[in-house]
């Protein structure tokens, strides 16, 4: 049996107590570290299952090598576990900022995000062992009920996980961002870990042990700092050389982050999480043929939107004679906020928000279909204005029972218009879309709209280089079965350079693509 040291504590249960409190401490600093690089890597790289998944295996596989390193430090267990808290707190801190730093000025941070992955997980894995032979150190006949100890530390590691993983998304993130919750999350840990060290063993440790932990915690604590104190002009040079020096408005609400650039009439871009969704130079062409043949045939006096927060989508409808009302269902309010009373972005949508006619409300428009049909009423034509079906956070918005739900809303005669991709960029996905929409039991006719202006990336999406941006938006417009088939001529409704479906010439799958499996919640199929 070890026999715990002198400590100035009044008892060996307040030791105890307060290794565990750091446990808690520890625990929640280490999943803020991991929720920030899940986070990041979806938002810089995309295909957040991929991402999550690669962060958190790597995680746990550096997690088991780190608790066999630490077994090497049980005989310094105090000093170690100290220096290493320090080592977490400098790396995880960090981690954001230079992430962002490799995917603004360099392109990529793939491999950044592996080496971070691995390092904090290792840091976290040594911490366990560590803080076992700290607690039984400090608590008489710990020893002597070994499972006891075990059970204590496991459970304040799980509730500080949970208190972290809660904080995260409900508190770190909407208020301070990626950036300084990450560098916050480090000095807790930091200070955490070097208190704990330093003043129930300060005693155990040797003069130079004790000014080495002071003066590692105090660096890292000052990095931080600093660190923190740049945040602001960091931010604002990693964004010029992301999206250019028109950056005009960056906010983060508790969605996405939303970026508007432009400057000095310079055409307006719309960037939500990086990415692409509106360019005035050809939204206008994106937006006419999404809406058009939609409006073409049949009653539209009655109209949803579900996505199309920056109103023009609406623009497009309220300009058609014979709309009376207009429901918009997005779910950042923010967004709905931002394009109201942005200058430019208002005048863009030509202050949709002020037609009486059009209602915006904010949620999630898969909840929002899920109400009471006899509350939700019935409208004649249902427009999806949403995110590329190849974002993996969107594809339950592109799901058989996504669809099913916007059917149950459709009049007798009603249309439904989905965004569905790049033909030519990702046709698997997009001919997947059609057959996702065919499964939900509607008729449903794909389309395309050409003749994006030059230069300008897929809306919506991120493109890598003039080469990776598609030249084309495709469309799938569905009714319920019947005799007559939606369809709409060319012409100035529908944008220039639009190709409708006409009569008996809609556009038909190339080879291979007939046949594809719906995409479902239980098993989304967009890949290409």
């Amino acid at each position: 049996m070890i026999e715990p040291l002198p400590a100035p504590v009044s008892s060996p249960r307040s030791g105890r107590f307060l290794v565990l409190a750091v446990v808690f401490l520890c625990a929640a600093c280490g999943l803020v570290y991991e929720l920030e690089l899940v986070a990041l890597a979806s938002y810089l790289i995309g295909d957040s299952v991929t991402q999550a998944s690669v962060v958190l295996s790597v995680m746990v596989f550096a997690m088991g090598v780190g608790s066999l390193l630490a077994k090497r430090l049980r005989c310094r267990a105090a000093v170690g576990f100290g220096l290493i808290e320090a080592a977490l707190a400098l790396v995880g801190g960090c981690s954001a900022m230079v992430l962002y730093a490799t995917f603004a000025w360099s392109g990529g941070s793939r491999y950044a995000l592996v080496a971070f992955s691995l390092a904090i997980g290792m840091l976290i894995g040594a911490e366990i062992p560590l803080l076992m032979t700290l607690i039984q150190r400090v608590s008489r006949g710990a020893a002597g009920d070994a499972s006891g100890t075990v059970a204590d530390l496991f459970a304040a590691d799980y509730v500080g996980a949970l208190v972290g993983g809660l904080a995260f998304p409900f508190l770190l993130l909407p208020q301070l961002g990626q950036l300084t919750s990450a560098l916050l999350t480090g000095a807790v840990n930091a200070v955490a870990g070097g208190s704990l060290v330093l003043l129930l063993f300060g005693r155990d440790l040797s003069r130079r042990a004790r000014w080495t932990l002071l003066g590692a915690n105090a660096l890292v604590l000052v990095v931080l700092a600093l660190t923190t104190a740049m945040v602001g002009d960091f931010e604002h040079a990693a964004r010029r050389a992301v999206y250019g020096g028109q950056v005009r408005v960056a906010v983060q609400t508790h969605v996405q982050e939303i970026v508007l650039t432009g400057r000095s009439g310079a055409s307006l871009g719309l960037f939500l999480d990086g990415r692409l969704r509106v360019d005035g130079r050809d939204e206008f062409r994106y937006h006419a043929a999404l809406v058009g043949p939609a409006l073409a045939r049949g009653p539209h006096g009655r109209v949803l939107i579900l996505g199309g927060g920056d109103g023009l989508a609406a623009r497009e409808v309220l300009r058609r004679p014979g709309v009376r009302a207009v429901t918009l269902v997005d779910v950042d309010p923010g967004l709905v906020r931002l394009a109201r009373e942005d200058p430019a972005l208002a005048s863009l949508n030509a202050h949709a928000y002020r037609d009486p006619r059009l209602r915006a409300v904010a949620g999630d428009p898969f909840d929002w279909l899920r109400g009471d049909v006899r509350t939700l009423g019935t409208y004649d034509v249902v427009i999806c204005d949403l995110p590329d079906p190849g974002i993996t956070a969107s594809t339950k918005l592109y799901s058989q029972e996504f669809y099913g739900l916007a059917s149950r809303v459709l009049a007798p005669g009603g249309r439904l218009v989905v965004h569905a991709g790049p033909v030519g960029g990702r046709p698997r996905t997009f001919w997947t879309v059609a057959s996702t929409v065919r499964a939900a039991g509607l008729t449903a006719f794909a389309y395309r709209a050409d003749g994006r202006a030059p230069g300008v990336p897929a809306v919506p999406g991120r493109a890598h280089g003039p080469a990776a941006a598609p030249h084309d938006w495709g469309f799938v417009l569905a009714t319920r079965p019947g005799p007559d088939p939606p369809a709409a001529a060319p012409g100035p409704a529908a944008g220039p350079g639009a190709v409708l479906p006409v009569g008996s010439n809609p556009l038909h799958p190339p080879p291979g693509a007939t046949g594809l499996p719906p995409s479902t919640l239980v098993h989304p199929r967009y890949a290409d």
